[in-house]
C-alpha cells in the first residue's frame, strides 16, 4: 500500500508476551515500504531479544536513554524527531500509566514525552489481561492519554496467555498494519457512505450442490479497506468468501443473488455510493431440490430448468435516488474476451456513470489485477498491480469523480 512507502516508524515495545507479534508486525511494516526503528523497554527484552528485532528491522535497536552511540547522547530527542509516527505495540498497562502521568524514566517513555506532539503522532496498541484492561485505573489512564492526543487502537478479544478469555489481546499484526495505513491515508471520502458487493453468489441445486463461480471477493474487500481508510463509512454485502473483514467495515453475509439483492435494498437508501463488485450468477435453478439428487446407475441425468436472477446493479441504477444523482453507481464486468467492447455495452445497458472491467479468468482468486475504467467520455486503464493498490487507486478516482459531480 502506498500510504507507508517512505514513512519512518518508531516501533516501541513495552513488556508483554504480545512482543512476539511485534516481530511479525515489524516485518509487515518493512514489506509495506516503511523504515522501522525499534525501541524496547527493559521489560520487553524479557519477552523478545533485541537481536531478533534488529534482524527484522535492519536497524540497531535502542533500549537505554544512556546509549552513547548518539553523538549528543540524546536518543530520546533524535529518534523522535526522525519519526513520521511512533507506534507502541504492545503497550502495557504500566506504560499507559506512565504516559498518563507524564513519567519518563526510560528511553521509550522519554521519547514519547519529548516528541513534538503537533507533528509526530503517537499510536498505542494495548495488550494486557482482561481484568487489567477492565480496571477503572486503566480505563481512566486510557481516557487521559487519548485526551492528550494519543490514538488508542483498541484491543482484540479471545484467548490470553494467562489462560483466561476476554478483552485485552493486542490486535493482530495485520490489523495494526491496516490501522497504520488508514491513519496515513488521505481522507478523500470523509463523510461518504459506501455500499459494496463482493465475491460470488451460490445458487443451490440441492442441499449440498449448487452453481457458483471462481470470484474470491478480494477486489471488493480491497476497495472496502481503501474506502474505510479514506474516511468513508463502508458496508460490504459479501457472498460466500473466505476473507477477513477490514477493520471498521460492516459486513453482511449472503449466499444467493436474491439474498444479495435483499441485503442491498435494505442498505442502499442510506448510501452515497454503490459499487457492484460481486460476480453475481446470471441464472439459478428454477426449483432447488429439497434432498440431494443422487445418481441411480441408469445413466439418466436430472433435467435442470433455470430462471434469470435479478440484476442488482441495474435495479439500483434505476432507483429514484440514482436517477436524481443522490446515489453514484459503479459497476464491474468480469469478461473472458473483448473486454472494452463488452464493458462499454454493459455500462450503457446498466445505465451507470462508471463501469470497471477486468478479465475474469486472469484475476479470479489472484492477489493482483488489471482494470479498465469505462465512462461516457471513453476509457482508461489501471495497469496490473496488487488488488490492495488498485483499491486505493479506485478510491482516488472515485473521489475525483464525486467532486466533479458535486461541482
Amino acid at each position: 500500500m502506498t500510504q507507508l512507502a517512505g514513512k519512518h516508524i518508531v516501533l516501541g515495545l513495552s513488556g508483554g508476551v504480545a512482543c512476539y507479534k511485534s516481530a511479525h508486525l515489524c516485518r509487515l511494516l518493512t514489506k509495506a515500504g516503511a523504515t522501522v526503528q525499534v525501541v524496547m523497554t527493559e521489560a520487553a527484552e524479557q519477552f523478545i531479544t533485541p537481536v531478533t528485532m534488529q534482524a527484522l528491522s535492519g536497524r540497531t535497536v535502542y533500549g537505554s536513554q544512556w546509549d552513547a552511540r548518539e553523538p549528543n547522547n540524546m536518543p530520546h530527542i533524535n529518534l523522535s524527531r526522525e519519526a513520521d509516527a511512533v507506534l507502541v505495540a504492545p503497550c502495557s498497562a504500566d506504560f499507559i500509566a506512565k504516559l498518563a502521568q507524564g513519567r519518563a524514566d526510560e528511553l521509550l517513555s522519554l521519547l514519547c514525552l519529548a516528541r513534538p506532539i503537533e507533528r509526530i503522532p503517537l499510536l498505542l496498541a494495548p495488550a494486557m489481561n482482561r481484568e487489567m484492561w477492565a480496571h477503572p485505573a486503566t480505563q481512566r489512564n486510557l481516557a487521559q492519554v487519548a485526551q492528550d492526543g494519543a490514538l488508542v487502537l483498541g484491543v482484540g478479544v479471545g484467548d490470553q496467555a494467562c489462560g483466561e478469555t476476554g478483552d485485552g489481546r493486542m490486535l493482530e499484526p495485520e490489523e495494526l498494519l491496516e490501522e497504520l495505513q488508514a491513519f496515513f491515508a488521505p481522507k478523500l471520502l470523509q463523510g461518504k457512505r459506501l455500499l459494496i458487493t463482493a465475491g460470488p453468489t451460490f445458487e443451490a441445486i440441492d442441499p449440498v450442490r449448487g452453481i457458483t463461480n471462481l470470484s474470491s471477493g478480494k477486489m471488493g474487500f480491497a476497495i472496502a479497506a481503501a474506502a474505510k481508510a479514506a474516511g468513508a463509512q463502508v458496508t460490504v454485502v459479501a457472498g460466500p468468501v473466505h476473507l477477513a473483514t477490514p477493520r471498521g467495515v460492516q459486513r453482511i453475509n449472503v449466499q444467493s443473488a436474491q439474498q444479495m439483492l435483499a441485503a442491498v435494498q435494505s442498505q442502499v437508501d442510506s448510501a452515497d455510493v454503490f459499487i457492484a463488485t460481486a460476480a453475481v450468477a446470471d441464472w439459478r435453478p428454477a426449483n432447488a431440490a429439497e434432498q440431494k439428487l443422487k445418481k441411480d446407475g441408469s445413466g439418466e441425468v436430472p433435467a435442470l430448468a433455470f430462471v434469470e436472477n435479478p440484476d442488482i446493479l441495474a435495479t439500483v441504477a434505476k432507483s429514484e435516488r440514482a436517477q436524481h444523482g443522490a446515489l453514484y453507481c459503479v459497476g464491474f464486468a468480469a469478461e473472458s474476451h473483448d473486454l472494452l467492447q463488452h464493458a462499454t455495452a454493459k455500462r450503457q445497458r446498466k445505465g451507470v456513470p462508471l463501469l470497471v472491467g477486468n478479465i475474469g479468468p486472469a484475476t479470479f482468486g489472484q492477489d493482483d489485477n488489471a482494470l479498465l475504467l469505462v465512462d461516457a467520455q471513453g476509457h482508461s486503464e489501471l495497469p496490473r498491480a496488487s488488488k490492495a493498490l488498485l483499491g486505493v487507486q479506485l478510491v482516488q478516482e472515485l473521489a475525483r469523480r464525486l467532486a466533479a459531480v458535486a461541482h
